[in-house]
């Protein structure tokens, strides 16, 4: 009887337990959403003193995360690595993010044209242009391809890290992992891996330091944002080009992921709070990298994703996922050729859209190239 009544007091207590974070979630949850509003009400105000308090807390916040963001990358990898690199399992998990990356970009890139020959932007005043052309540097036509591949590869190790080189950054992080997966299981191992996963444990222990104090972030980031749209430092000239993107982002987030989740049968609307904070975070820093150890921890404390699979696909599709960047890319791509006088053929458009799918940061830097020369 003693022992039946242990156990019932057990499963109350685990109740009682699982319902109190259940119900802080539900408070955490609430008071960003609402620091999101109040900063998006007081940067409305357009007070300069305050406006100049929410820059300087929006600087210190984006640094923190951006500080925190290639460590938290490289040793999620590599540990990460170090424990699946041999198993047969890591193959399948990989080609999984791979198969929902293309997808999902593919999908992000066709909105994206599909809105740009719906709204139909139209081009620049020829003043503008010109003036754009001024600013562009005079030794981006001398970079070619082989310059940004052969970037990839890191002459130095700390170099990639001091600079946020992040393809740098996770080849290094994935050699050495699947080094360690490798190599034999001696005590000098076990030493550097104990070493490295305590400095994991440690930045892990950082970023929720910074996850508590995340709504003073999001109110001076609204409050930023707010301050610049009354502005009008983001709606301008280029309202149709603008709508495009902002549009294309929003059907993306709203329509297209729900239902890929709903197809492998998650609850969008219960995977969206659960993930709010690193959605807030990326939104106002603009980052995947900088917003990373957010999206890990929101991974593993709210939606209970497995650490070794969190820690091994987040990081890269941080790298390789880039929807709203393949989206981007499309849509500046047509903006600019257009703009240049360049005839714009459906063929043309959907050749690139499967280019700004294959890799957005050297085909924007190509790009740029190719159109100035």
């Amino acid at each position: 009887m003693a022992d039946q009544n242990d156990k019932n007091v057990d499963a109350l207590a685990q109740e009682i337990t699982l319902k109190s974070h259940g119900q802080g979630k539900l408070r955490q949850f609430i008071l960003w959403m609402g620091a999101l509003i109040i900063g998006a009400i007081l940067g409305w105000q357009h007070i300069p003193a305050l406006n100049e308090l929410f820059n300087f807390i929006a600087a210190v916040f984006t640094r923190l995360f951006q500080f925190i963001a290639i460590p938290t990358v490289s040793l999620a990898v590599i540990t990460t690595l170090s424990m699946l690199g041999a198993k047969k399992d890591t193959g399948r998990i990989f080609g999984h993010a791979v198969v929902y990356t293309l997808l999902t970009t593919v999908c992000a890139a066709a909105v994206g044209l599909g809105l740009f020959l719906w709204i139909a932007p139209g081009n620049l005043p020829l003043d503008v242009i010109g003036a754009g052309a001024a600013q562009v540097p005079e030794k981006l036509g001398n970079v070619t391809y082989y310059d940004h591949f052969l970037s990839v590869i890191p002459n130095n190790i700390l170099q990639p890290y001091l600079q946020a080189n992040v393809l740098s950054v996770m080849f290094i992080s994935a050699s050495v992992g699947l080094a360690f997966a490798f190599m034999p299981r001696t005590e000098n191992r076990e030493a550097v891996l104990k070493v490295l996963f305590g400095l994991q444990e440690l930045l892990f222990t950082l970023i929720k330091a910074l996850l508590y104090v995340l709504p003073i972030g999001i109110l001076a980031f609204a409050g930023q944002l707010s301050a610049q749209i009354e502005a009008g430092v983001i709606v301008g000239a280029l309202g149709k080009y603008t709508a495009v993107v902002i549009g294309g982002n929003l059907i993306q987030f709203f329509i297209v992921i729900p239902l890929f989740l709903l197809f492998r049968g998650l609850n969008p609307v219960d995977v969206f709070r659960k993930m709010s904070p690193a959605v807030a975070v990326a939104l106002f820093t603009k980052s995947s990298a900088a917003t990373l150890p957010v999206t890990l921890a929101s991974a593993e404390d709210n939606l209970k994703a497995h650490p070794a699979v969190a820690r091994f696909v987040l990081p890269i599709c941080t790298t390789i996922n880039m929807n709203g960047c393949a989206a981007f890319i499309l849509v500046t791509s047509l903006f600019v050729m257009q703009n240049a006088g360049m005839e714009l053929t459906m063929g043309t458009m959907v050749a690139w859209l499967f280019i700004a799918v294959s890799r957005c940061d050297l085909v924007m830097r190509a790009f740029q190239w190719v159109v100035i020369s």
